[in-house]
This record gives structure tokens, sequence and C-alpha cells, in this order.
């Protein structure tokens, strides 16, 4: 699909670019002493292993349904891009904080840090460029979806995007926070603001990885489409002739281009079992028609139970009408 694969390049953008800037700052890290460069070089090894987790996570969530995955491998994709927020707090974080904190405490002597300002200007560019790819493909998917920006990056099901988007943006943030760690080091020749450039750095990582692993760990555990799209897909179903009533609406995201729909439906006592089944297919066309996010639609005729037996429709997995 066409936002899978722009998905699959912005990743690949991001390890590329990674890649050769983390051993940029290993070397300008190790020739000027700097904990902050180094911790900026750690920062650039977690993107990239964090990059190609999500390369996985995009090609094994691609593979089609089978007889042992009946519904696909599209929430496999959240369980990488959660193992991935974990390497950027493990592999970032903690040696950006750990580092920080002994060049506090045991100090440091600044080395010569020309080399070090090249390097993090021209990582500066090229983290710049990766973060433009990501945020050309978010802009073209807020379009699509005529949401806010803001809400958009907060709820897109494709945390692929996300992971890289806020991940360059803390990248610029942390190339930044080196520079002025250097930049206060040489001028006092103190080693204190370097080091608390690291902390700074580390503690950034921690907020990404967080923000990263808490979006994967509700797509995993199960999140429905937001209330307003609730809303309209129950309004395009009451709009299917013989539908009387949805008295029970479950959706799931499995992806970002895959929802389940799984409904209770009151049909019209009069409609004969051929109408029944017209309907059923009716408003499965209407539904993709209008959201072709929607893969599979399942629908359950129920009557309305009488105010007499007691009963309200539901079951462990709907939401009440």
């Amino acid at each position: 699909m066409p936002g899978e694969s722009e998905s699959v390049g912005t990743v690949v953008v991001a390890v590329v670019t990674n890649l050769a800037i983390a051993a940029a700052k290993a070397v300008g890290g190790i020739i000027s002493g700097s904990s902050a460069m180094l911790s900026e070089a750690a920062h650039s090894v977690a993107d990239t292993v964090t990059e190609v987790m999500l390369l996985a996570a995009l090609k094994r969530s691609a593979k089609p349904a089978d007889e042992d995955h009946p519904l696909g491998y599209g929430p496999e994709r959240y369980i990488w891009a959660l193992l991935a927020s974990i390497a950027t707090f493990v592999g970032g974080a903690v040696f950006a904080v750990y580092d920080g904190v002994h060049t506090l405490v045991q100090g440091e002597d600044p080395g010569d840090p020309a080399v070090s300002y090249a390097i993090l200007g021209v990582a500066f560019v090229l983290e710049g460029y990766s973060l433009l790819v990501a945020w050309r493909q978010v802009r073209g998917e807020v379009a699509r979806a005529g949401a806010p920006l803001g809400r958009y990056v907060k709820h897109t099901p494709d945390t692929a995007v996300k992971a890289v988007l806020l991940e360059n943006a803390a990248a610029l943030i942390g190339l930044v926070l080196a520079a002025g760690g250097l930049l206060g080091a040489q001028l006092t020749g103190s080693g204190v603001y370097d080091g608390v450039a690291s902390l700074l750095i580390g503690l950034l990582l921690v907020w990404v990885a967080w923000e990263l692993g808490r979006s994967n760990a509700r797509y995993l555990i199960g999140r429905p489409l937001p209330a307003p799209t609730r809303a309209e897909v129950r309004e395009e179903l009451l709009s299917v002739p013989h539908i009387e009533g949805v008295l029970e609406l479950t959706t799931l995201v499995q992806g970002p281009s895959e929802v389940l729909i799984a409904a209770k439906i009151d049909f019209h006592d009069l409609a004969s079992a051929r109408q029944v089944e017209g309907a059923c297919e009716e408003a499965e066309e209407q539904l993709r028609e209008r959201f072709p996010t929607i893969r599979r639609v399942y629908l359950d005729p129920t009557p309305t139970p009488s105010p007499a037996s007691g009963t309200t429709p539901g079951g462990p997995f709907g939401e009440r009408p």
C-alpha cells in the first residue's frame, strides 16, 4: 500500500542517516573527550537500532492473513515498535545519564572541540533532512485524515513514523545541547557544562522512550477508533435499508490501515433472510467506501431485548451505544 511503502522509505532514510552520524559522533567524542558527544553517539546508535526494529515491524506486519493468524499480522508492528522504544531507553538514555553523572562526579579534561563542532554541524543538517522526510509524510497523512496536526501525531496508529518524527526532533535538540555543553566547557575550562548536557540528553531520551512505549502498548492492548469516527460508523450502518438499530458496536485498530468492525444489528422484523443478507453486504460496502482502512466487517443480527426481560445487549468486548 502507498502509505506502507512511504513509511518504509521514511524509516530507511532515518537508518542510513543515524548510522553515519553515530560513527562521526563517536570519533568526535573520543577526540574531544566530551561526554555529551559520546552521549550523542549512543543516542544515534540507539536510534539506528530502533529504526532497524521498526523496519522489521513494517515488514512482518505486512504479511497476509493465514490459517494460523486469521486476523493477519498487523499488531506485530506494535510489538517490534515497543521493543524499539526499550532499545532507545537502554541504549541511549541509560548511557547518557550514566556518562553525565560520571562526568559531574569525576570531572573531565576538555579536549579540542573543533572536530566535534564540525561533526555536530554536519549531523544537524543530516538529522534535519531525515526529520523533513518524516514531517512531509505526517503532513500528507494529516491532510488525508482531516485531523488537527497535534491530535494526529498523538493518536496516529502509524507508530513507526511517529517514532522517526520524535527521535529526529529529539536528535536535533540533543545536538544543540551537546554544542552548548562543548561551548560551556571551552569557555570555562570546566566539564560541568558537558556533564549537564549529557544528563539533559539522557532525560530527553527517557521522555521519547516513554512516549513511544506508551503509544505502542495502547495498541497492543487494543484501541478503538476515535469516538467521532465510531459515531460516523454507527451513522453509516443506520443508513442501510432494513437496519433499525445498532445495539452494540466494537471497533479495533489493528494497524495504520487495518480496522476491524463488529456489531450487533437489529434488523426490521419483517425483513426476509435474503434482505438481511443483502443489507449486511451493502453495509460492508458502504463502510469500506467511506472508511478505506476498514478491512473486516462482522455483523450479527440481534433482536432488541424486550424491556420485560431486564437484559441489555452487550458482551465483554463491546461498547454500549
